[in-house]
C-alpha cells in the first residue's frame, strides 16, 4: 500500500526548487506553455511539484486542483497558487489515490511525474477514473530513449538515478503505459532536452490523449 510518507524527499525537493527557474529558462517554460495551451474546464494536476505550471493555465480553465504529496514542494506550490491567473487549490494526495470523484474533471495534467510514481498502471487508472468521458490526459514526461544503446544506458543508470532523484526512473515506456491504460494518444512530440548544463539530453514526450 502506498503511503503519503513514501513521497517525502525534502533534500531532493529543495534542490528541485532551486534549479526550476534555470530549467524553465533552458526550454521548460515553453514546454509547459505548450502542455497547457487550449485546456478548458476543471483540471486536476497530479504531482504539481512547486507549481511551475500554474502561470500557464489559460482563461478557459475554470478551476485547478493541484495534488502534491511532497510537503516541501506542496508549500511552494501554495505560494505560487496565489498569483496564478486561474483559481488553483493545492491539496495533499498522490497519483495512485486521487482525492476526487469519478468523472469529476475535464483534464488531467501529469508533468514530470509518471517517471517517479510507484505504479504507472495504478496512477493512469486513477487518471482515467477522475476524467469525464472524452476528457484529456495532458502529459510532459521524460522517457526511455528509443535508441537501443541509449535505452540500455538508461536501464543501467536507473537504480542510482532513482535514489538520487526522488524515485525518478528515466527508463520507463510512458507512452506505452498511457495506451495500455486505455487512452487514445492524439498527439505526442518526442524530443531531447538537457534541463541543466552538463546533463545529457534526455528523451522527453509532450502531448495529450483522450479517455
Amino acid at each position: 500500500m502506498t503511503r503519503q510518507a513514501d513521497f517525502q524527499h525534502p533534500r531532493f525537493a529543495q534542490a528541485y526548487a532551486r534549479v526550476a527557474e534555470l530549467v524553465d529558462r533552458r526550454g521548460a517554460y515553453d514546454h509547459r506553455r505548450r502542455l497547457l495551451a487550449g485546456a478548458e474546464g476543471r483540471v486536476i494536476e497530479v504531482g504539481a511539484g512547486n507549481g511551475r505550471n500554474f502561470a500557464h493555465y489559460p482563461p478557459a480553465v475554470t478551476e485547478v486542483v493541484a495534488v502534491e504529496p511532497e510537503d516541501t514542494l506542496r508549500d511552494l506550490a501554495g505560494a505560487q497558487a496565489r498569483s496564478a491567473p486561474v483559481p488553483v487549490s493545492v491539496t495533499s494526495g498522490h497519483a495512485e489515490e486521487l482525492p476526487a470523484g469519478d468523472g469529476a474533471f475535464d483534464v488531467v495534467v501529469v508533468s514530470l511525474v509518471l517517471c517517479s510514481v510507484p505504479s504507472q498502471e495504478r496512477a493512469l487508472a486513477e487518471a482515467a477514473r477522475v476524467l469525464r468521458p472524452g476528457g484529456e490526459l495532458r502529459f510532459y514526461e521524460h522517457v526511455r530513449p528509443a535508441n537501443p544503446a541509449l535505452g540500455l544506458l538508461a536501464d543501467i543508470v536507473t537504480p542510482v538515478w532513482r535514489r538520487a532523484a526522488g524515485g525518478c526512473r528515466p527508463n520507463r515506456d510512458t507512452l506505452g503505459a498511457i495506451r495500455r491504460a486505455g487512452f487514445e494518444v492524439v498527439e505526442a512530440d518526442t524530443f531531447g532536452f538537457a534541463p541543466q548544463p552538463g546533463v545529457p539530453r534526455l528523451t522527453h514526450v509532450l502531448g495529450y490523449a483522450r479517455k
